[in-house]
């Protein structure tokens, strides 16, 4: 997943034939989305509508305050973003169109944005990895805020420059409050290892270097793809529903209101909500929830459902306290 720290945004065009984003057939694509899945979905929909994809990957803050800086000279004519806060800023800004009604009604209100102007497209959930050598069963923590304690002195890893983190510390400072926020976060920093990203933090916790840590659930899936099944020496369990680590959000796109393609747009949002779309999310190494009715990922162990309630965009806001938080106690620079 891309971090919250730049990243230099790479650009890959997906069609045959070449196309500018001037074509009215064409459109231009700003996504933090994993881009292997993304690849995939859009090649299919090329296939399937004729519409040409300018993709450009990167990550999802980046890309954001591109568009910001860009304004309606901003090429992008869609953008896809892995978390909620990117589109609420882009939102709260005045960059993004209503989506199509029955492209909002094809998954959960909860998952789309409550202005109408992003669609949901996929789910995670957060979770504590840990290391079954050296954590058991019933000694996994029972609340995120428990990792703050002194038994996790020297054992805990933490990915603070990820996008997963930030949303968790929002959670906290809505249900805790900003000062407790930031002595929780302090904490952390006390406690932990820092990792610049979670593919780092699981390995570290596979191969016994720290205890636990934090991740979004499918970044242990995609470690055991990689090891094997039998090879694993760490496992996943998930904080109670209501707990600020219970963390369930999701991936969303949406129409630039600068957009000169607007039909062309808005079919590429329709696309992502349907069942050819969500069963290549449903199958691909994302190891994301899909949201469409019918569609599941049967690799996963945990059904969406289990995991509580899809937390609100309203709740998550744009990150920025989260982050200055961090920034606060030299979690984040």
């Amino acid at each position: 997943m891309a971090a919250i720290v730049a990243v230099a945004a790479t650009v890959l065009t997906v069609a045959a034939c070449g196309s500018s984003g001037d074509d009215a057939n064409s459109i231009t694509l700003y996504s933090g989305q994993h881009e292997q899945t993304v690849a995939a979905l859009v090649k299919d929909f090329t296939e399937r509508t004729g519409v040409k994809v300018n993709l450009r990957s990167g990550d999802e803050g980046e890309l954001a305050n591109q568009i910001v800086s860009e304004g309606d000279a901003t090429p992008a004519d869609v953008y896809f973003a892995e978390n909620p806060p990117a589109l609420t800023l882009l939102q709260g800004k005045g960059k993004l169109a209503q989506v199509d009604a029955a492209t909002l009604a094809a998954v959960p209100a909860a998952a789309n944005s409550d202005k109408g102007d992003w669609v949901g497209v996929s789910a995670r959930t957060s979770a504590f990895v840990y290391n079954t050598d050296k954590v058991h069963t019933g000694q996994t923590p029972a609340s995120v805020k428990d990792l703050a304690t002194p038994a996790w002195k020297g054992r805990l890893g933490v990915a603070p420059s990820e996008t997963d983190f930030a949303p968790i510390v929002t959670r906290m400072i809505t249900q805790v409050g900003v000062d407790a926020t930031k002595t929780w976060l302090q904490a952390l920093k006390d406690n932990g290892k820092i990792y610049d990203s979670n593919e780092d933090l699981i390995a570290a916790v596979d191969r016994g270097e720290i205890d636990g840590g934090v991740v979004d659930h499918y970044y242990w899936y995609r470690l055991q793809d990689e090891k094997g099944a039998g090879k694993l020496h760490s496992a996943l369990s998930y904080f109670p529903a209501g707990d600020p680590g219970a963390l369930v959000d999701v991936s969303g796109a949406a129409v630039l209101a600068s957009s000169k393609h607007q039909p062309a747009a808005q079919k590429w949002l329709a696309y992502l909500v349907t069942q050819p779309a969500q069963q290549i999310i449903a199958t691909s190494e994302s190891y994301e929830y899909p949201l469409l009715a019918g569609v599941t990922d049967t690799r996963l162990t945990r059904p969406l459902s289990d995991a509580g309630p899809i937390v609100s965009a309203a709740e998550l806001g744009d990150g920025t306290q989260a982050v200055e938080l961090m920034q606060g106690v030299g979690l984040l620079s």
